[in-house]
């Protein structure tokens, strides 16, 4: 093989919607290299990529893979990514470090909307993109109708390269347009004819000489067509779009023949800007092998046997084995020892990771992902993947008493793994909350941690943090007395209560004069109260936007103490709360709700239904609307599902606390009944 260079590297991330043939379009890659002798099946789990028991039972990618092969001297990095939504964040950090996509569509689905998502992030970064149109060999299958639906969702820059012969059971070869063989079937002559005519025109666009040549009627070269061609994908103005079946090999020697002439190389990549660190000026890097190091570290793997497994992607420089780099982020030292490639979870021992390869390494002290390792002589950092915020959350608790201890640390090595996952506590509610970006990323989680790290955890949806509150003021007396052999107790307090503005918090204040109470007794009284503030009276929600005044009092020169004040203002507060017409109050969240236009009334309608209030809809220009609306918490909990299911995946939102509301009155009593009833169940 020629010595690896970033000339000979391609890094191609696989992009889709789930189910479309990812997975097995890369285990048809490594077998037509021959880095397979016999390709695996999604159905048996066995294929390459798909390595995890979670993947394996649910038949689906569930992470991002690194399947690199080798062809025709070129060393293909195939970044295999998940198409389902729930874990979106393996797909972004896996477009983060990819040179070129290739978008795989269904031949019998047509574009689904992953499919749409994934297309759009790879516009975002002006990424060169084929796309694959697989499974030709299924019913239903329709090259024609594919391509017009990838026309009508992607543009006209995506044009056909080869032409599939037959479809379903008759589907044998492809037929290339550059190379069109001398005895095509005459059924689908006059679409190749037709298909050449597109491409022409196309590669034709891409350059004024060639443009001119075409629209005089001379014919373009060989050579004309592969460069114009190479160009246009290098920037965006072409997208190829070939056929095949992966199942059957089929077209995809085509596919890696394409990548290999078309894709660019790391080192023809834009240069790459960087902020120094520490400084505010940009600079400029080129993958080179003696360039300044410049490695992102694009996914972690916590593994309870080996320890963290780092994924990185070098854009300059080399990373080798016993070495030492530079984490910019962290400003510490790290400590490189045996770096590897991957192939799904074989790992290959390498000397070193040269500029534009993806390597990786264990056991790093201080990284994580998104940290850039460099020369400390010249630390710089690269644009982290910015992964999406969890919206679905699932409080978790340990199944036995000696899940607790495992518990904490566990989730803290899961959030480490995805960034697009959130551990907290609750502080209203006690609970610790596992936030994902929908339940099948939550549930996942959940088996990973038992078989991972032993920590078997139960999800149940979350408490909503309920508070109570008064709606009218009012003046309550309690004498706390009882008499006892020896010393007796007593304490008398007389307070005002009355609520303050929603947000406004506790206020307690003293009005006593004349010492009826002593100054020293205030206090006790004052740590009464807050302490019966935490035990609500309608339901055990803590009391909130209260004013609390001790206005008089009396006590008794012998048996009054600091704990009778206390007890006596406790009792007090309660008695008080529950004669000035105590209310529930609830979170309301503000979310912003981005949806397709055709979508926006039945989400506002499913917001009605939810009691929410609209607050605007601003269209976005792009064919989506922004709706803005206050909601309950206590309807929302599971609303990334919910959206997901009435807008056919196409709708995404983001949300925050706003503010506490009263709780409608043909409401409150319910909940009151239902946290009675659970306490009551807990007790026993």
């Amino acid at each position: 093989m020629t010595p690896l260079t970033s000339g000979n590297i391609r890094n191609v991330a696989l992009l889709s919607h789930s189910g479309t043939g990812k997975t097995t379009l890369a285990e048809a890659m490594l077998y037509a290299t021959g880095a397979l002798s016999r390709m695996g099946r999604v159905e048996d789990g066995n294929t390459t990529s798909d390595y995890e028991p979670e993947e394996i039972k649910r038949r689906t990618s569930l992470q991002t893979a690194i399947v690199p092969c080798l062809w025709k001297d070129t060393k293909i990095n195939l970044i295999d990514t998940p198409g389902y939504a729930d874990y979106r964040g393996e797909a972004i950090s896996g477009i983060r470090v990819a040179d070129g996509a290739v978008l795989v569509v269904a031949a019998p689905s047509g574009v689904e909307v992953g499919t749409e998502e994934m297309w759009q992030m790879a516009e975002d970064r002006r990424m060169p993109r084929f796309i694959f149109i697989n499974k030709m060999d299924r019913e239903n299958a329709d090259f024609q109708r594919a391509m017009r639906a990838i026309v009508s969702a992607f543009g006209k820059k995506c044009v056909a390269i080869n032409i599939p012969i037959g479809a379903q059971s008759t589907f044998k070869s492809v037929i290339d347009l550059f190379h069109p063989a001398h005895d095509i079937p005459n059924e689908v002559k006059t679409q190749v004819d037709a298909a050449k005519a597109r491409l022409t025109e196309a590669v034709a666009e891409t350059d004024d000489d060639l443009a001119t040549k075409f629209l005089e009627g001379e014919e373009l070269s060989h050579e004309e067509m592969i460069e114009g061609l190479r160009h246009g994908v290098s920037s965006g103005e072409i997208v190829p779009v070939m056929a095949g079946s992966a199942t059957l090999s089929i077209g995809v020697r085509e596919l890696m023949d394409a990548i290999n002439n078309f894709i660019p190389p790391p080192e023809k990549a834009p240069t790459l800007e960087v902020n120094l660190a520490g400084r505010t000026e940009k600079e400029s890097l080129q993958a080179k092998p003696d360039g300044h190091l410049a490695a992102l570290v694009f996914k972690t793997i916590a593994d309870p046997y080996v320890g963290k497994l780092s994924y990185f992607r070098v854009y300059s420089g080399t990373i080798r084995s016993d070495s030492q780099v530079w984490n910019a982020n962290k400003e510490q030292l790290e400590r490189i020892g045996q770096v590897f490639t991957l192939r799904g979870k074989s790992q290959e021992q390498l000397s070193e990771v040269v500029a534009g390869d993806i390597g990786a390494v264990s056991k790093l002290s201080y990284t994580s992902t998104g940290d850039t390792l460099c020369n400390k002589e010249y630390a710089l950092r690269l644009d982290s993947p910015k992964f999406p915020e969890p919206t679905y959350s699932m409080a978790v608790h340990p199944k036995t008493k000696a899940d607790v201890d495992k518990m904490t640390s566990s989730l803290g090595r899961l959030a480490e793994e995805d960034p697009s996952m959130h551990i907290y506590r609750n502080p209203n509610t006690g609970e610790m909350l596992l936030s994902g970006l929908g339940d099948s990323h939550v549930e996942v989680a959940i088996e990973k941690l038992k078989r991972k790290f032993g920590s078997d955890l139960q999800i149940a949806p979350p408490k909503v943090a309920y508070k109570e509150t008064i709606t009218m003021s009012t003046r309550v007396e309690y004498k706390h007395k009882k008499q006892t052999g020896g010393h007796g107790q007593y304490g008398h307090v007389f307070l005002e209560l009355e609520p303050q503005t929603r947000g406004a918090g506790f206020e307690f204040g003293d009005k006593v004069v004349g010492g009826s109470v002593p100054r020293e007794y205030i206090p006790a009284v004052e740590k009464g109260v807050v302490k019966a503030l935490q035990e609500g009276v309608l339901a055990g929600y803590p009391i909130v936007d209260i004013k609390a005044v001790i206005y008089d009092g009396s006590y008794h020169p012998v048996d009054s103490s600091a704990i009778c004040f206390e007890i006596a203002g406790s009792h007090a507060l309660t008695k008080g709360v529950r004669q000035a017409n105590p209310t529930l109050i609830e979170p309301i969240m503000l979310i912003e709700i981005t949806v397709p236009e055709a979508s926006t009334g039945v989400v506002i309608g499913d917001l009605n239904s939810k009691r929410a209030r609209i607050l605007g809809m601003i269209p976005q220009g792009n064919g989506k609307t922004l709706i803005e609306a206050d909601v309950p918490q206590a309807e929302i909990l599971k609303y990334a599902t919910n959206l997901r299911s009435i807008t056919q995946g196409r709708g995404s939102y983001t949300i925050r606390f706003d503010r506490y509301e009263q709780v409608p009155a043909h409401l409150s009593q319910r909940i009151i009944e239902q946290t009675l009833r659970e306490k009551e169940e807990a007790r026993a």
